[in-house]
């Protein structure tokens, strides 16, 4: 009994552990938007020279998580972790350090790395601490609302810093000790059993990763939805920049409630995910998503205000269960090289989907017109969806893996 209760609590510090390195991470990497308009003071920046500060952190969390994904399957989990999260605590303290555009620049770009070197790592070890398909979608989930919480409370202390007249990068600071403290937990903490990859002569994990169908089509959802979402964290302040209805303070706060919503749905669907078949809500929620964009697009930002903020909540479990499902395509000995691929097309998306609906609208002249490319994207996503509901295609390959990978563990 006593040895139970021990796994028990383990488990528990585990997961939070990995709660934390998300909520972690959010604080920086959404918070570029309260700091973008600071560098611009400093610099003398055009738009697009302070857009590398978004660039340079997706770029490099994009680049680890297709060549060095696989670090999670080849050196283990806690490897892996401790060596983004050291890489991350030490990009972090030395922004503090600098005082030149270019050194910023590229200190992002190196926690960018060390982002997606930790994520994967984390992301592989979901995996392990699962019992199931469906718990590893309800953790992702849960993961995922941590990640949203970070999102919230990043820009909030910021903005605080920022007026008390301190330096955007003591949000970093903070950042590096929170990782310090990350750092000690995760080489004390047992982790559990990880599944050592299968020895091949042909194609690495992550090249095998990138040949298998399920990984691509989810890869490519992931990649659809990080288009729309982009749209509304990026885009939607510019969209209501001329707003002068009734709902004034509602587009004010617009941002904050639609990340709110999508925080909230994220906890909320970690139970619902465990009741109701995720290929549904998937395929409705993605519906309630394309729904909010066409209103807005057609009738108007008057709708826009309240439905592009409730739109947080639709798209809140869409992405980890995206995610998850991909993942969990591939025996837990290749969910690293998985993850990685995914991350790859999330990070692509993240930076290719906001510049071309700047570009759409700068030829057309109005911002309604890239929240029309917005609104393809999440049209094509709810098709595929649908399509993956009716038809559900990775049935048999999950149930298998079920089997083979998870009530093994739960009966060793």
């Amino acid at each position: 009994m006593t040895c139970v209760t021990t796994a028990s609590r383990n488990m528990a510090v585990v997961k939070t552990l990995t709660y934390l390195m998300f909520a972690m991470f959010a604080m920086t990497t959404d918070s570029v938007g309260v700091i973008i308009p600071e560098v611009i003071k400093t610099f003398q920046l055009s738009l697009t020279a302070a857009g590398t500060f978004q660039y340079a952190t997706m770029t490099g969390i994009a680049l680890a998580g297709l060549t060095l994904g696989q670090l999670a399957d080849r050196l283990g989990r806690r490897p892996t972790i401790v060596i983004g999260l050291t890489l991350f605590a030490a990009a972090c303290f030395l922004l503090a350090a600098g005082n030149t555009f270019l050194f910023f620049a590229v200190m992002l770009g190196v926690s960018g790395l060390a982002i997606g070197i930790f994520k994967t790592g984390a992301l592989a070890l979901i995996g392990d601490i699962s019992t199931s398909t469906a718990q590893h979608t309800s953790i992702m989930n849960t993961l995922e609302g941590f990640f949203g919480v970070g999102a919230i409370i990043g820009p909030a202390i910021l903005t605080r810093m920022l007026a008390a007249g301190m330096s955007w990068t003591w949000l970093y600071v903070l950042a590096g000790a929170i990782c310090v403290v990350l750092i000690a937990l995760a080489l004390v903490v047992k982790y559990p059993h990880t599944a050592v990859p299968a020895r091949t002569s042909g194609s690495t994990g992550t090249a095998r990763a990138m040949k298998n169908r399920y990984v691509l089509a989810f890869s490519a959802g992931a990649f659809l939805y990080v288009g729309v979402e982009a749209a509304v964290y990026v885009w939607m302040p510019t969209l209501m920049a001329g707003y002068t209805g009734s709902a004034v303070t509602l587009a004010t706060y617009s941002i904050s409630i639609f990340f709110l919503l999508r925080a909230a749905g994220r906890f909320l669907g970690a139970w619902v995910l465990t009741r109701v078949p995720w290929q549904a809500v998937l395929a409705l929620f993605s519906g309630a998503i394309l729904l909010c964009f066409t209103v807005t697009v057609v009738a108007g930002v008057n709708w826009g205000v309240y439905l592009l903020p409730l739109s947080g909540l639709f798209m809140s479990v869409v992405y980890p269960t995206l995610n998850s499902k991909g993942i969990s395509c591939l025996p837990k000995s290749e969910h690293g090289a998985a993850a990685g691929v995914i991350l790859f097309f999330t990070c692509a998306s993240a930076v290719l989907a906001p510049l071309a609906i700047g570009a759409v609208s700068d030829a057309f002249g109005q911002i309604v017109y890239g929240f029309w490319l917005a609104t393809a994207l999440a049209a094509l996503l709810f098709a595929g969806l649908t399509f993956n509901w009716l038809l559900n295609p990775t049935r048999a390959v999950l149930e298998q893996l079920d089997v083979t990978e998870y009530r093994q563990d739960a009966t060793a």
